[in-house]
């Protein structure tokens, strides 16, 4: 027979309420002054970066205006006429579309293949010296603190305009930014094998190859993969700056007024994308459940 648990006295009762209460409303009060700090924060901000949301909203109509000019004339009656007359440079755009999915693959992997080596020795749960950890982790955020454009400028006034700069700026962001999440990976792996190969006597490198490489190459995969989608945009952009692939076709587009081209290609470009996208994903999450089911 359960017990049954005897009610509490009026006047407890109500000093509970009333602690209750207080908490509530002190709670309820830090939140309104917490939105109110995050309110004059974002007004301040705006202020100082010169957001106008009056000037956004007045000229709202020249986005959709410039959208409506970049589409071109469709009909049913004339539907593969007018396909073949938007996309009449087809075969040249998808000859720059694989030059900047190469750019992409090429920065993905040089990036990768140095993240990799670098990535252990960021680690604080495999390297001991403090100076070797902190010199490895600065350089990985030099990597990925300035941006692939800016790389690529310098790269290009280094080199000359050509692909081969777009890879070098990719590949160099891509090394910083896959680095940091290698070694945050590696910090997190099971101790126990790395320490039964130290105590028989394996050298650095033998635990890290045997100990510690088959922990985290599913994840080091995953992000790869994930990075490439990255790089993929990326290099689209990396065309700006001269360093070829389809977005100097796409900056030429935009400048030259050439309206039909804009959208030609931005449509090409998505499609890439979403595709890269899709399949990738599926790679990932095959990845990540193989490493799951172990």
């Amino acid at each position: 027979m359960a017990a049954r648990i005897p009610p509490l006295d009026a006047a407890r009762a109500s000093a509970l309420a009333a602690t209750y209460e207080a908490a509530v409303a002190g709670a309820r009060r830090r939140g309104l002054a917490v939105l109110a700090v995050l309110l004059v924060l974002v007004v301040l901000a705006g202020a100082m970066a010169e957001v106008k949301p009056l000037t956004f909203v007045r000229k709202i109509e020249n986005f959709t205006a410039y959208l409506a000019q970049i589409l071109p004339p469709l009909s049913l009656a004339t539907l593969p006429k007018d396909l073949a007359a938007w996309y009449w440079g087809l075969p040249k755009w998808l000859s720059l579309l694989g030059e900047t999915l190469l750019m992409a693959y090429l920065g993905t992997l040089f990036g990768a293949l140095a993240a990799f080596v670098l990535c252990f020795f960021a680690s604080a749960n495999l390297v001991s010296s403090r100076a070797l950890r902190f010199a490895t982790r600065r350089l990985l955020e030099l990597f990925r603190t300035v941006p692939e454009v800016v790389f690529a400028l310098i790269f290009v006034i280094a080199f000359g305009l050509g692909p081969m700069v777009g890879v070098l700026a990719l590949g160099i962001h891509t090394a910083g930014a896959l680095g940091k999440l290698f070694s945050e990976v590696v910090e997190n792996i099971d101790m126990k094998p790395v320490e039964g190969l130290t105590a028989s006597g394996a050298s650095w490198v033998e635990t890290v190859r045997f100990a510690v490489v088959p922990q985290v190459l599913s994840n080091f995969a995953s992000y790869g993969l994930l990075r490439f989608e990255i790089n993929v945009r990326g290099a689209g952009v990396m065309g700006f700056v001269g360093a070829g692939g389809i977005g100097q076709e796409f900056l030429v587009a935009i400048r030259n007024f050439y309206y039909t081209d804009v959208s030609a290609i931005l449509l090409l470009i998505i499609v890439t994308v979403i595709g890269i996208d899709m399949a990738t994903e599926r790679l990932r999450h095959a990845l990540l459940g193989r490493e799951a089911a172990r």
